[in-house]
């Protein structure tokens, strides 16, 4: 059976309410040596999240500028916000107990987070906090033997790897470069996404042959 998060996840669930000062959430970050800390409701249910560089923007942030984006728009609310609810960022990306490692590993390098809180599935109460560390003891494999593994993948189906460079770090893939048929790009990622130990697989592919065009009827 596949690695859930309540296998792995921290039994303490680092959370604020949205009331909490700011320098509640500097003494709780530093308390529990976390970079960021969950915002609950008066539920504990999660509602968003307040991270060290939301706490930084209030050093960083020079103001409103004329052509501000949502971006930055949103940034200056941080920044001026004196309390959790003013500076998280919202919603909270949250996981459940059941949720395969797999996934939730996912989750945070998509997002580019390092934690996520997890929640009872019926109440949507906080239970705890999954962080990456938990996540990649399990994927803890050697990056020359998941390099073999994806060489065995290419020889199978055919794909040259001297067209792309390839970089495996902390479970994640990625491929930059060319294929000869754009037929082989989605059969080989998906292959390689199978592998043990890769958490996510980053491709930024081209093909030199488009085989999967078809050509109009003649008339």
């Amino acid at each position: 059976m596949a690695t859930q998060v309540k296998d792995v996840m921290g039994r303490v669930a680092v959370a604020v309410r949205m009331d909490a000062s700011f320098a509640d959430l500097v003494q709780t970050m530093r308390r529990f040596k976390v970079g960021a800390v969950t915002v609950i409701d008066a539920d504990r249910r999660p509602v968003g999240v307040v991270s060290e560089d939301d706490i930084l923007l209030k050093e960083i942030d020079t103001g409103h500028g004329m052509f501000d984006g949502p971006r930055r728009r949103d940034e200056h609310r941080k920044a001026a916000g004196a309390t959790a609810g003013e500076i998280m960022t919202r919603p909270a990306i949250t996981v459940t107990g059941g949720t395969g490692v797999r996934d939730a590993a996912r989750l945070m390098h998509r997002n580019r987070v390092k934690q996520l809180p997890v929640i009872d599935p019926v109440t949507g109460r906080i239970l705890g906090t999954v962080h990456q560390s938990d996540l990649l003891r399990v994927f803890d494999r050697p990056a020359g033997e998941i390099r073999a593994d994806i060489e065995e993948i290419a020889r199978r189906l055919d794909v040259d790897l001297t067209g792309l460079t390839t970089t495996v770090d902390a479970g994640v893939v990625a491929f930059k470069g060319f294929v000869r048929n754009r037929s082989q790009i989605r059969p080989f990622l998906h292959a390689v996404r199978r592998v043990e130990g890769v958490i996510e697989v980053d491709a930024d592919l081209g093909f030199v042959v488009d085989d999967l065009l078809v050509a109009p009827p003649l008339l």
